[in-house]
């Protein structure tokens, strides 16, 4: 055996090794329309694509222009509370606060420098986070969509439950790898179900269009989902991260009629040949927007972690020509600045 193919050899179980390492927990339950018994699927849909996919992409990715924008000013302190009505405020990629009926809640929080097991390679923040952290006010509900890095970034779940202690609502098999990180405390859910958050609350978790992993050998399986924040004077649906499934959404539409405001993802589609089973358009997105009879929806998942071959700035250009096209004004679906606020 050469020396070269020893190394070679070498690598591939350290890679393996650490692949191993890096994977969660796997979700063990009864067989569903959406879980196998070893993996989740989203019914009906071809899969995400492989490893040999994967490497098609990267030697022949076409990557536009990303600018890295550091000296951004923070937004101001979010309120302590909201008694009546909604404020959503945006932080960064997934990661809104949503302050409602007294309840104080984040999505997906990401504040860390990468979304990676890295901290020195993987896709690197090139805005910051539209509110400093010190500045949230207590949290007491943070949902978790599914377990990807970009969206379950454990050194800010360990920052937000060190210090807000909050409920944690998250998909099938994700709380698993939360205690193991001692992250306690979470509750599940699978697609459908429901958990009241007070006497006037509610939260359910709602199909997506997507998959799930941190490491090699835990692929698809832990569930991802959208949630609906279920209230009186409409609801709030955080979609979470999706492909375009037109047959999901206007199901979501029909059973969380009303919604108020919908928190659609627009980033992260090129090239459309790989990501559109996984991430949606921005044209998609529009037309999740018009299915889910939203009143009024607002843009997720651009503009701080270069994740796929669009730009920067693309995915705010395609929403704005898609919404024109459809003839509907841009108030219907909005693009929030880092730290800025909105009342509904």
């Amino acid at each position: 055996m050469t020396i070269a193919l020893s190394l070679l050899l070498v690598l591939a179980a350290m890679m393996l090794s650490f692949g191993y390492f890096l994977s969660g927990p796997k979700y063990r339950g009864p067989v569903t329309d959406h879980f196998d018994g070893k993996k989740f699927f989203t019914p009906g849909v071809n899969p995400a694509k492989g490893l040999g996919d994967v490497l098609r992409w990267m030697m022949n990715r076409k990557r536009a222009e990303w600018k890295e924008q550091k000296d951004i000013p923070f937004g101001e302190a979010p309120p302590p509370r909201v008694g009546r009505g909604t404020r959503i405020t945006f932080v960064n990629h997934s990661t809104f606060l949503i302050q409602t009926d007294g309840i104080n809640l984040l999505t997906d929080p990401v504040w860390s420098e990468r979304t990676s097991p890295f901290k020195w390679a993987g896709p690197k923040r090139l805005r910051p986070p539209g509110i400093r952290f010190e500045d949230l006010p207590k949290i007491d509900l943070v949902v978790l969509s599914h377990n990807h890095y970009d969206h379950l970034d454990l050194i800010t779940m360990k920052n937000v439950f060190e210090k807000h202690k909050p409920k944690i609502i998250t998909s099938l098999g994700v709380k698993a790898y939360l205690d193991k990180n001692q992250i306690t405390g979470s509750t599940e859910l699978d697609w459908w179900e429901e958990w009241p958050l007070n006497d006037a609350l509610k939260i359910q978790a709602v199909p997506a269009q997507h998959f799930s992993g941190r490491g090699m050998y835990d692929r698809d399986a832990t569930l991802w989902s959208g949630f609906v924040i279920k209230r009186p004077g409409g609801n709030i649906c955080f979609v979470g991260d999706t492909g375009y499934n037109e047959s999901i959404f206007k199901e979501i539409g029909k059973r969380c009629a009303p919604i108020g405001v919908a928190l659609v993802p627009i980033g992260a589609y090129k090239p459309e040949w790989f990501m559109s089973p996984i991430h949606c358009s921005p044209e998609e997105a529009v037309k999740i927007h018009q299915e889910l009879k939203a009143k009024q929806s607002i843009a997720t998942h651009f503009g701080t972690f270069p994740l796929a071959d669009d730009g920067s700035d693309e995915s705010i250009i395609g929403l704005n020509n898609a919404l024109q096209h459809q003839g509907i004004s841009p108030e219907q679906f909005i693009v929030l600045k880092e730290g800025e606020g909105r009342e509904f």
